[in-house]
């Protein structure tokens, strides 16, 4: 299964805008996110379990239990404030 993964803010400085994954997995958001973790160390590092992100699935926010059908655009970003 094909997925899109995009990258905003601080992590896309890091990883980039977006990336194609073959994930087969049809896991959750957290399994998706500890699969990347488990890559390399620059995803290691920006996307640490001890970071606070948010996640967005289909381009609606989802958290880390909802499950990535086939062709899904998942999408990673630190919270943010606004003044």
């Amino acid at each position: 299964m094909a997925i899109t993964i995009r990258y905003f803010a601080s992590l896309r400085e890091t990883l980039g805008t977006h990336e194609t994954l073959d994930w087969d997995d049809q896991g959750t958001l957290g399994q998706l996110r500890d699969a990347l973790i488990a890559r390399d160390a620059s995803h290691a590092q920006a996307l640490a379990r001890g970071r606070a992100l948010r996640c967005a699935l289909n381009q609606a926010m989802a958290d880390e239990s909802a499950r990535v059908p086939d062709g899904a655009e998942v999408a990673f970003f630190p919270p943010v404030t606004g003044g």
